[in-house]
């Protein structure tokens, strides 16, 4: 029996070591020979943003009442400047540092600001994550014949919905331990049929909603039967603006927030972050304009496997299952990065695993997905302050003659300029009487003229605590 057992802990010992060797560079630079090709940023951005979210996202634009002009005028212009955000302000400092968001907001917040933000961060992930394994476990209900929620649905609808969100959070979970690089790789084999998916879906659909023989028929048809300007009871209506804002921020904690600090620090060069065209027009462009039509061709039943299901068969309810997973194996990937930074002592593998276990339990209710519009504007809103901070830290501080990192360089365990700037941002944005989608951007600038002020305060004021100061 003694021996049994020996042979087990040695197994076990074994598995151990093979997760911990999936190393991530957590706390340090990425050298060069571990950077990646333009080929696996592509096939990243592909998979994540073309998402069982994109179900959820594209039908609601139909329930609030979006015309197909502001649309599609809407989405050229937002995918614009997220695509631009990601090259300009997020690549750039990224392959400059090497380090993920979490340890470079550490050096300059000091440990206790990064300890509040990641938690918050990680938090923010696990629902958003969660979101998107819900829309899988749709489709997989749909598939086994187990009730999936219905549009005002807030709780686990029953036993059956509960172990299909379990099983597929485990597989979400198991890709996200295996890291950056399989990450990729899994995207660049889904992502090409996802494209066709979503595509020939809504092709197969247009019948259904009506007949049209030429391009202005079908423009036609579009403005009529589909994106008619008019929302359904209870929701708001949307415009132009509404949709050009909410295609630049609904990734707002990626680019502008900076945490896709993570994924570009592998990147060879800051242009890679053009690569996100290629996630941004084929996933938040084409696929929501399809997503659409699929909700229009059911009655305005928002139910991504149903959907999924009546444009495509079989091969629509896959393509829902994996498109979550596509997206929701990058999210826990940044999330157990985010918590890797205030668990110094355990393996990204098992904070990953400790992530992957509270998603899935979100997953279960689908009050996140169903309010996915709102969710995606407040995650954005709450992260803003920090991205401003460190971006003004990188670029702006050092033009302005001040020393950089002073937290790091003088023994700071908590920055009061970062924590005072994250703080009374989010107040002010609390009490702008803008619309939700709208407070992000006049938020930014308040935080970057409020972090240079008190920073600029707070280095004079406030000494070194550790041995010697190090310039920056």
């Amino acid at each position: 029996m003694g021996a049994g057992l020996a042979e087990n802990k040695t197994r076990l010992q074994a598995i151990s070591d093979r997760l911990d060797a999936l190393y991530e560079f957590d706390r340090e630079p990425v050298p060069p020979h571990k950077f990646q090709s333009g080929w696996n940023f592509l096939s990243l951005f592909i998979g994540e943003h073309i998402a069982g979210t994109e179900f959820v996202i594209g039908s609601m634009f139909v329930l609030h009442g979006v015309s197909a002009k502001d649309l599609i005028l809407g989405l050229l212009l937002g995918n614009l400047l997220a695509v631009l955000s990601w090259t300009l302000i997020c690549a750039p400092i990224a392959v400059q540092v090497r380090l993920t968001l979490y340890w470079y907001l550490r050096k300059i917040g000091g440990p206790g600001i990064t300890f509040i933000y990641n938690i918050a961060n990680a938090f923010l992930y696990c629902i958003l994550a969660g979101a998107m394994i819900s829309v899988a476990a749709t489709a997989i209900g749909l598939a086994f014949g187990v009730d999936t929620p219905a549009l005002t649905a807030k709780f686990p609808t029953g036993p059956g919905w509960v172990m299909i969100t379990l099983g597929t959070g485990m597989v979400v979970t198991v890709v996200a331990i295996l890291g950056f690089e399989k990450l990729a790789q899994f995207s660049s084999v889904c992502a090409p049929w996802m494209i066709m998916i979503f595509f020939v879906g809504a092709i197969a659909v247009l019948p259904k909603i009506g007949e049209f023989h030429n391009a202005s028929e079908l423009w036609q048809l579009a403005q009529t039967k589909i994106w008619t300007g008019v929302p359904i009871e209870g929701k708001e209506k949307l415009g132009f603006w509404h949709i050009c804002f909410f295609a630049w921020f609904c990734n707002l904690a990626m680019h502008v927030d900076l945490s896709d600090l993570a994924v570009f620090r592998y990147a060879r060069k800051s242009s890679y972050g053009l690569y996100s065209a290629f996630g941004m027009f084929p996933g938040h462009f084409m696929a929501w304009l399809a997503s659409g039509v699929m909700v229009a061709a059911i009655g305005l039943k928002m139910a991504p496997g149903s959907m999924a299901m009546n444009a495509a068969g079989l091969a629509g309810a896959a393509a829902v299952v994996i498109a979550g997973w596509t997206t929701a194996n990058p999210t826990l990937y940044r999330a157990g990065l985010a918590l890797q930074t205030i668990t110094p002592n355990w393996p990204r593998w098992l904070v990953t695993l400790v992530i992957g276990i509270l998603t899935t339990i979100l997953s279960m209710f689908p009050f996140f997905f169903m309010r996915l519009l709102d969710f995606v504007a407040i995650y954005g809103l709450i992260l803003m302050p920090i991205g401003a901070v460190v971006f003004a830290e990188h670029w702006i501080v050092p033009k302005l003659g001040m020393q950089r990192l002073r937290a790091e360089s003088r023994g700071w365990f908590i920055s009061f300029a970062v924590t005072a700037t994250w703080a009374l941002t989010l107040l002010a944005c609390w009490f702008m009487p803008f619309h939700l989608f709208f407070r992000w951007l006049p938020g930014y600038f308040i935080a970057l003229i409020l972090y240079l002020i008190l920073t600029s305060i707070e280095s004079k004021l406030r000494p070194a605590i550790s041995k010697g100061e190090v310039a920056k």
